[in-house]
Formats: structure tokens, sequence, C-alpha cells
């Protein structure tokens, strides 16, 4: 059992908050949920849907066929009937201008007046759904009680209960489990890695799609311990994270491309001082403004490459909700005891789309702090910030903690007290004491998610938010097609874990890319690090995320 509900309108209908009740709702019931939503760049009119698929079995991406239309007009109508299965509905207001045999057209805006209060009228199409699943409203008007004060949330109960009377159901499904996941997007799971890691201060300035981050953050502040700064622009909000840093708290900030563009040359100051930081880098369509609220997965080279000179640094791509998570603390500890900057990529899909996941396991979580303030106690031993040793890990203190001791940072060169230098030979031996943290680096990267057949004829390769439509879309060619199939998806990217790569690319007669870029960024990257050349491409590029129907469908065309 798989069902998919689209809802649709213009933009400030009201549509995210019914959506919101909806998927609470169904996840109480105890369905796995995943959920889209597509909005354009405006406050109000345009045209914005989301879609929520449930399911009893786990789901891990969007699909294209839709079971229900929720309309709010009739453009919603137009737009996506081509969609709707033939056995499928659509929920409409009876003023809505459009004919189509699966069309029900209700008095939701006459029911949501006779309420007492027209801004209702989303509660009445949400009942009427529940009624044609045959599923209790309790569900939707618990969600309804924790939403809203008591008056506006009787309101609503009321305009679920008419909506409820207004239809007879068409499916008899049974519920299939207790409710004990989570509901979840991707940005807010950052957030909460973040507090999990320990980090104390978060710089930002607001730019979609990675200003829920921030606003996350915001809300928890005094309950989390975290301060949370709005800076003026991009190269503050990472020039405070440096400080911050330096000073001894663990710090992050968060941007889009276009900011991260903006940060680049203090990314490179981080390098050179060595101080520890995360970077969210939440990508959307480039370049210029783009498409600020759109998804794409176009900036992977630039950040593995961001800023002159050369330093060691991570580049760790995030697949789904849980993953941002622990990778997001995982990243913290990766940059204290490296003394790097670590990127982590998302995007507008993973920031936006919400999916049901098991509670975080908080006994995976550990907080790791590279500090070697007892080896300098004594003050017998000279402090060298930037020690040359076998590993090119140097130690670190935190500044006026030792009396006596300078800790210095410099942006110019520098010889292993942070003095400032002109030498050749110090110059050579800083730069390779930097880079040898790579080669320790590589010993504990983790190696890309595998699904599928072991002996393949076809290896797909992807990365980052690709991970749940890829295992979905290599689960149905393995089951309607006579051909093997496989995926190795990439979290860690820079630098690049090649063992199962190269087992799996001697296997598979034909290797295909599945990216959301122009370019094949991914695959320019493999090849660069083995030598190994992708046969084709699936690349979208369009704004919008590839659902694992249009990968199965894309094969299919080619075999």
């Amino acid at each position: 059992m798989d069902y998919n509900i689209l809802i649709g309108g213009a933009a400030g209908q009201g549509m995210e908050t019914i959506t919101s009740i909806i998927e609470k709702a169904l996840k109480r019931a105890g369905f796995e949920i995943f959920t889209i939503r597509d909005y354009m760049s405006r406050v109000r009119g345009g045209h914005n849907f989301t879609q929520i698929r449930f399911s009893e079995e786990k789901i891990t991406s969007h699909r294209d066929k839709l079971s229900g239309i929720i309309a709010f007009n009739a453009k919603t109508i137009s737009y996506h009937i081509k969609r709707l299965e033939n056995h499928g509905f659509i929920i409409s207001d009876e003023s809505v201008e459009f004919e189509d045999a699966r069309l029900k057209k209700l008095p939701l805006m006459e029911t949501a007046k006779e309420t007492g209060n027209v801004r209702v009228f989303g509660s009445v199409a949400a009942g009427a759904l529940f009624k044609l699943f045959n599923i209790d409203i309790s569900f939707l008007e618990e969600v309804l009680k924790e939403t809203f004060r008591e008056e506006i949330a009787s309101l609503n109960i009321e305009a679920v209960k008419r909506g409820y009377a207004l239809v007879d159901s068409l499916y008899s499904i049974s519920l299939p489990k207790k409710d004990e996941n989570i509901l979840i997007n991707g940005n807010d799971a950052i957030a909460l890695g973040i507090i999990a890691a320990g980090c104390k201060f978060y710089s930002a300035y607001p730019m979609t799609p990675s200003t829920s981050i921030m606003n996350y953050l915001a809300g928890k502040m005094h309950e989390a311990g975290i301060v949370v700064e709005q800076a003026e622009d991009e190269i503050a909000a990472i020039n405070m994270a440096i400080g911050a840093s330096y000073a001894g708290v663990r710090a992050m900030t968060g941007t889009s491309g276009g900011g991260f563009s903006l940060m680049v040359e203090a990314l490179g100051l981080a390098g050179m001082q060595e101080i520890p930081l995360v970077i969210a880098e939440i990508q959307r369509p480039g370049p210029a403004t783009g498409l600020p609220t759109r998804t794409e997965q176009s900036d992977l080279k630039f950040v593995i490459s961001a800023s002159h000179g050369e330093f060691p640094r991570m580049v760790i791509a995030l697949k789904n909700p849980e993953d941002s998570f622990y990778q997001t603390v995982r990243a913290f500890n990766i940059a204290d005891k490296y003394r790097i900057p670590v990127v982590i990529l998302g995007d507008q899909y993973l920031a936006d789309y919400t999916t049901t996941i098991k509670p975080f396991d908080l006994s995976k979580v550990e907080i790791k702090r590279y500090f070697n303030h007892k080896d300098y106690m004594d003050g017998k031993k000279e402090f060298k910030t930037y020690e040359i040793n076998k590993s090119g890990i140097s130690p670190r203190i935190i500044p006026g903690k030792i009396e006596g001791t300078r800790v210095l940072a410099d942006s110019d060169e520098h010889d292993e007290y942070g003095l400032i230098t002109e030498s050749a030979e110090v110059r050579k031996n800083m730069c390779e004491k930097r880079l040898r943290k790579m080669e320790l680096l590589k010993e504990e990267l983790i190696e890309p998610s595998f699904y599928g057949e072991d002996e393949p004829d076809v290896l797909l390769l992807g990365w980052g938010s690709l991970d749940g439509p890829m295992r979905e879309a290599v689960g149905l060619l393995n089951k309607n097609t006579g051909k093997k199939y496989a995926a190795l998806v990439f979290g860690d990217i820079w630098p690049l874990p090649v063992k199962m790569l190269n087992e799996m690319h001697k296997k598979a007669k034909t290797i295909i890319n599945v990216e959301q870029n122009a370019t094949g960024q991914l695959a320019s990257v493999i090849r660069a690090e083995t030598g190994i050349t992708c046969h084709r491409s699936i690349l979208k590029y369009d704004g919008r995320p590839i659902s694992r129907d249009e990968i199965y469908n894309k094969l299919m065309e080619v075999n």
C-alpha cells in the first residue's frame, strides 16, 4: 500500500499549514511519510504544491504518479492531472471550473463559512481526505489541538468533522502500526546535530535554503545554550565563526552557494591558521541568484577547490535527515581532530522534504575535543601552535588558558610559533605539514552506501540527497527487469573513498552517474581521482528534484 497526495494552490492560501497538519496526523496513525515541497520565490500568487506520500513500508523518495489531488484552484488540476492515476481522485471547491470524472466538487468554502471562519477551508478538505481513506479523524483533532490555541483549534476541528461528512470512503485501509517515529526535514536534523555536537556559536546571514538551520537554532538558544548571531553578511559570518573557534568554542556557519562564494577568502584563512570550522553549504541552482527556492547539486567541485592556495579540508555530502544529524556531529569531531575546515553539503530538496525516521540514538553521539593543555601546564615545554610533526596535526590550546603562553594566528605564512616568515624552506615544510593531514584523514573515510546486486550489469553512482531516489529506483529495476542493478551513493566525497568503487567498477558492465547538475561533477571527480570513467550520465538541472521514477524511466529508455 502506497499513496501519494498532492496539495496545490497559490502562495498565501494556507497550503503549508494544512500540509503540516495532514502529514503529522498520518504519522500519528502509524504511516511512513515522505513529503516534498515545491514553492516559488514569492509571498503570494503563483503556483505552489506539496506531495505527501504515505505507506505501511519504509519509503525514501517521492514518486511521480498521484493517488489524489487537493486543488485550491483550477490551475492545480490543469498542471497535475496528467500524473493522476486512473482510479485516483480530485478534491476541490464546487466553484472550480474543471470537468473530470475523478473530480469531487465539494462545498469546501461554503462549509468553512458555516463554521464562522473562511480560513478553515483547508481543514474541511483534510476531513474529506481522511474520509476517502477511511482514517479516523481523531488523529487530525490531536494535531489541531497541539497546533492552535483552543478557540482556533475548535473551529478547525468542526471544519474537519464537516468535511468528513461530505464524502463516502473510497478505500478501506487499516492502520499499520504504533507511531514510534519522528517527522523531520534535513535542515532541522542538521540543527539538532549542531546542538548534539556541543556547538556553542552559530553565525550566518539568511540565505535560502540554509536559513531554517539558523531559525531553528535561534528558537533553541536559551534551551540549548548556544549563541546564534545573524551577521550583516556572509563574510562577517564566517569570520565570526573562525574567531569563536580560535577562542576555543565549537563554532559553525551556514549558507548557500552565493553566500559561500563570499566566504571563500575566509575559508583559506581557516586553512592557513589551522582553525577548526564547520560550514553547512545548502545548495540551490546558480550562478548568481539562480533559483532561490529550487534544488541542485552544482557546487561540488567549487566547494572541493574553493579558496586560493592548497590546504586540507573535508567535504561530506548529506544523504537524508538521519545521516544529516550524525554526520554533522562527525564533522565537528573531524574539524577539531585535524584542525581543518569541514564542509557539509546539503541542498534544497534535503533541506525541505520531511520524512519519518527512528528517533536519534544519542548513545552514538560522542563529543571529541582535541586540546593539549596538560602537555604544557608545567611551563617547561615550549608551545608551538604550528609544530611540524609526522602527523601534520599540531597541538592546540585555548588562548589565555596557560599563563605566559601565546597562541598566535596569522594569515601570512608562518613558522612553528606563528611568526611571519619569508623563508622558502619554512614555507615548503609548512605546506607539506598541513597536507600530511589528508593522508591520515583518508584512513577514517566512510565508504559509499551500497544498494542492489553484488554482481551488477549496471552500476549507478550518485551522491548526497540522491540516496533515497536511487535506492528505490534500484529496487524497482531489479524487480521489474532482467538485468542486475546496483548503486553506490557517496557521502564522504573529499577526500574520495575509493575501496568499494574500485571493487565494484570491475564487476559492472556499465557505469552510469546520476546527478542533479549539468556537467556530471561527481563523475569528473571520480575520473580525476581514480581514472574510472562513467559510460553514461543521467543529469537533471531544472531546479526540481529527480524522483525514483525518473531514474527508473531513464534507465528503461537506454535498455
